[in-house]
């Protein structure tokens, strides 16, 4: 085990997880009957003399293939997989040589983001176990609404006491929502100073929230705003023609400035400060790396912090000593000087029990990232991820000046933020055409050119020799809302896999450009979830064709029974892949019905989002359509919720992501049925087609939701007739054209 040390003790520890030597040793004996099934696949089309034969030989050939090269990109992840932990206790106690820290948040729509959890997200970060002079939160507004900028200055209020109360008592959940409704508050003394002042802060939170969501309600400040001085912060939207969310000028207001504001206590605040950059039709916006890059400029004028950290909006601090566990990398003399990034795992709360989304993501978000943690660092993720300022200006060897040289990350800002000066300076860079002829968001800056500025821009600068660590402490540093409707859920999928092929077809493909770059196998991890979308092929022919063929009682697709080595070459295969994955789920603290609901939402990404994806990247690189960013809804339903939290499948809207999976349900059980009856009557021998009953029952048993949706619930969330209708009819239209190929 490897140690840091600092002048006051270590800082971190890291150490190989138990299973790494079990992941090679396992690695190395499965690709054996992989070779073996890529080699019966071959031997089948040369010398068979079927052609039905030959043709399915081919076709799961190309299947197994990409299974095949998708199993050895992920065997990346598990070769060399790291656990670290910090000690932010022995950072030095001179809170005068922490460095200064920028916070951004990003929101783009009130109705879909609601200002009252944006609100949480920010005093929970301006709540931190910091020095406040040095705390800077920059909230980014993408949809330029004054209701999101009214319930920033409720909150700045709100903040003066909110603050100094957290501080004295010490609470562990900043997030006001969180903590007044958390079990942890439930022991707080019934009597005394300590319950006066919590009943106190509970009402001036219940009173801010309920302005903040009549005024979202309203969809208007009218009457809620009296100050004649804050009523003219709001003076652009009404002083500006034709103002719209995607046409109006850079809006920046400093909400509070610490140098200048203080709590009740009188100690000071952090810096807070609203910025909606510029935004015209004709202009590209390049959607969240845009206006990232705007808040690194802006920031850049009024405090220019050597640390940057990004936030989602939904995404609030969990753990106010997160800056500390973050410097105990960033101030370790030992560590690697090209360390760009700590990254911090998104944690989801809200999820059921048995988590019917795979809303946890642990696979992706912990276990991948400790695999990668072990080579070069993790990708960034979007959220909770510190940054050192000057690696996102070039590489560590060099250095891209930017201009004008004020946005520097040397520079040193040297005046009140909202002097004229910088206050113009600042809207300067705010605007749409600063970026023209420059290297922003190619070689300085979040990277443009993909859905997923967030994996674009961690692998580019990996690729440019920078490096990250990924910090997974025991509570986690921040909590996010996760989708409580498989629409959401697919939507999200597919937005995310429409920005992996976005990189997988540029020139930065990670498995031809990244390789060239950086360590091989880290390249392949990069690889792995830029081709994410191909998992599509080998399951669509998989959850199709084998029922098709065993519904037109054809000849048998897979080995018999009594076919040993073969036979036991496909189990041996199935069952290696599925237990291992189980294995890594249950190590991780997960029970095994999460592990069953996450491989069933991956067959259903695969059949819907994955497929759906491919054709809508397809259709655009042609010019054919563009269906744009699409925020997903935080808005929570009181029956949504209900529904969610008794582990129901929320489908209700009649969306087409729902039809191939209705396709697939409907031809799995009829394929299992008719097998069925085909063993019952000895038309079939249950050896020649056990493979294929196998297949055709585990999807039966994995679209039992979807059964239910369709013929049992009565509730606002069953499927919706019109879509039932369609899948019938497609199913029917899909076994009419097999029932010619057989």
């Amino acid at each position: 085990m490897e140690k840091a040390r600092s002048s006051t003790g270590v800082l971190h520890t890291k150490s190989p997880l138990r299973r790494t030597w079990f992941n090679r040793i396992f690695a190395v004996t499965y690709l054996i009957p992989i070779c073996a099934l890529m080699y019966h696949h071959c031997h089948n089309i040369i010398t068979s003399t079927d052609q039905l034969t030959k043709r399915d030989a081919i076709i799961f050939l190309v299947a197994d293939s990409i299974l095949a090269f998708m199993w050895t990109t992920r065997q990346a992840f598990r070769i060399s997989p790291i656990r670290r932990q910090v000690f932010p206790e022995n950072l030095t106690a001179d809170e005068s040589e922490y460095p200064a820290l920028d916070v951004f948040v990003c929101t783009a729509d009130p109705f879909r983001e609601p200002p009252i959890g944006v609100v949480n997200t920010v005093l929970s970060l301006m709540a931190y176990d910091y020095p406040k002079e040095k705390l800077s939160v920059y909230v980014s507004d993408d949809g330029g609404s004054q209701l999101t900028l009214f319930a920033l200055r409720e909150a700045a209020e709100f903040a003066k006491h909110w603050l100094p109360y957290c501080k004295k008592e010490n609470i562990l959940d900043r997030s006001p929502e969180a903590y007044f409704t958390s079990q942890t508050n439930f022991g707080f003394p019934e009597t005394g100073p300590a319950a006066t002042k919590h009943d106190q802060i509970k009402v001036m939170y219940e009173r801010m929230k309920l302005r903040i969501n009549e005024v979202v309600e309203r969809g208007s400040i009218h009457g809620y705003v009296t100050d004649e001085e804050v009523r003219g912060t709001f003076a652009v939207w009404h002083n500006t023609p034709g103002f719209t969310p995607k046409n109006h000028p850079t809006i920046i207001q400093i909400i509070m400035e610490s140098a200048t504001e203080k709590d009740e206590s009188g100690n000071r605040m952090p810096n807070l400060v609203y910025v909606s950059r510029e935004k015209k039709k004709t202009t590209p916006h390049n959607y969240k790396a845009g206006a990232l890059n705007v808040l690194l400029r802006v920031s850049a004028t009024m405090t220019n912090a050597p640390l940057v950290l990004t936030q989602d909006c939904d995404m609030f601090s969990n753990d106010p000593k997160t800056p500390l566990r973050a410097l105990c990398y960033f101030m370790d003399p030992g560590m690697d000087p090209n360390l760009a990034l700590v990254q911090f795992p998104q944690i989801f709360h809200g999820i059921n029990k048995d988590d019917i989304y795979n809303a946890e993501l642990k696979e992706m978000l912990v276990n991948n990232n400790l695999g990668m943690d072990g080579l070069l660092g993790p990708p960034y993720i979007g959220s909770g991820g510190f940054f050192r300022r000057q690696a996102l200006f070039g590489t560590p060897v060099s250095h891209i000046p930017p201009q004008p040289s004020e946005i520097s990350p040397h520079h040193v800002v040297n005046k009140s933020m909202q002097s004229a000066e910088i206050l113009a300076l600042a809207h300067h860079v705010g605007g749409c055409n600063f970026e023209v002829q420059t290297e922003w968001g190619s070689e300085m800056g979040f990277r443009y050119g993909s859905l997923v500025e967030d994996f674009n821009t961690g692998y580019r600068m990996q690729c440019q020799g920078w490096r990250s660590v990924l910090c997974n402490p025991i509570r986690p540093a921040f909590l996010g809302s996760s989708p409580i409707t498989l629409h959401d859920m697919l939507n999200q999928c597919k937005r995310w896999s429409m920005g992996l092929l976005d990189i997988t077809f540029s020139r930065y493909n990670p498995l031809f450009f990244g390789v060239r770059f950086m360590n091989p196998l880290q390249a392949f991890c990069f690889g792995h979830y830029a081709i994410w979308p191909i998992w599509s092929i080998p399951l669509i022919i998989y959850s199709f064709l084998p029922q098709l063929a065993l519904i037109n009682s054809s000849h048998a697709i897979f080995p018999k029974v009594t076919d040993p080595w073969l036979f036991f070459l496909y189990v041996f295969l199935f069952l290696g892949s599925y237990v291992q994955h189980l294995l890594e789920y249950v190590t991780f603290g997960s029970p095994a019905k999460r592990w069953w609901n996450s491989q069933r939402v991956w067959m259903m990404r695969a059949l819907s989002s994955f497929p759906f994806a491919l054709i809508e990247y397809i259709l655009e690189c042609w010019g054919v359509s563009s269906f744009g960013f699409n925020v997903t809804s935080k808005v929570l339903d009181s029956e949504q919720s209900k529904r969610n939290a008794e582990c129901m499948f929320e489908f209700g809207v009649p969306s087409p992501l729902f039809v191939p999976i209705n396709m697939a349900a409907m031809i799995n059980l009829w394929a299992f049925l008719h097998g069925i009856k085909q063993v019952i009557k000895r038309n079939e021998s249950f050896e020649d087609i056990f493979v294929q009953m196998f297949l055709a029952g585990f999807g039966v048993l994995n679209c039992w939701p979807i059964y239910e949706a369709m013929l049992l619930r009565r509730d606002k969330g069953r499927m919706p007739l019109k879509i039932t209708l369609l899948s019938t009819f497609l199913a029917w239209l899909v076994y009419l054209i097999s029932s010619s190929a057989f």
